[in-house]
């Protein structure tokens, strides 16, 4: 099995690590930070919004199991790519909606589902979700990794992540595990 590497931000990388550990062919899910002028970045630096880095996904998938445009399809549906470095009530730059390509068919294919979701009108607003090549990945701190999982009743889990959960669940439910 020869794995690919997808590298996604669209809000709180707890939501997304939840989302995308739960789809069939996702072998690896690490929580980190991707897209800033600061070498090895810590949660507190990200969260002032200094450094410039989004909290970011990095997935290890197999693409004879799930394709990135698959990835992709998912990526759109959990979080909002019209709001300019926002997801619902949090607010910075380290929450803006992205896509880190690592080759010229992820950003080919990137480039074509916003083209794609555009023309069909499929948001209220514009996307503005940025479109990059993949600088250097930081993985987050190890509290981050699992962090829904190993808390499931923390109030934002509860709040934020459930509910992306439950809803890709529904809506994919032929890729989930």
């Amino acid at each position: 099995m020869s794995l690919q590497t997808a590298t996604l931000a669209g809000g709180c990388f707890w939501c997304l690590e939840a989302v995308f550990l739960r789809l069939r062919g996702v072998e690896k899910v690490v929580s980190g930070y991707m897209g800033g002028q600061v070498d090895a970045p810590t949660y507190k630096q990200i969260c002032n919004g200094d450094t410039g880095h989004a909290e970011v996904v990095q997935i290890s998938f197999d693409p004879a199991q799930i394709s990135y445009a698959d990835l992709l399809e998912v990526f759109f549906v959990i979080h909002d790519p019209t709001t300019l470095n926002r997801q619902g009530n949090d607010v910075g730059t380290q929450y803006r909606s992205a896509i880190f390509y690592h080759d010229a068919e992820q950003h080919a294919a990137a480039q074509a589902a916003i083209a794609a979701l555009t023309a069909e009108h499929a948001f209220d607003a514009p996307i503005v979700t940025e479109v990059t090549p993949a600088p250097t990945f930081w993985p987050a701190e190890t509290y981050h990794q699992g962090y829904f999982d190993a808390n499931p009743y923390q109030p934002y889990c509860m709040a934020v992540v459930a509910p992306k959960v439950r809803k890709a669940m529904a809506k994919f439910a032929r890729q989930i595990k």
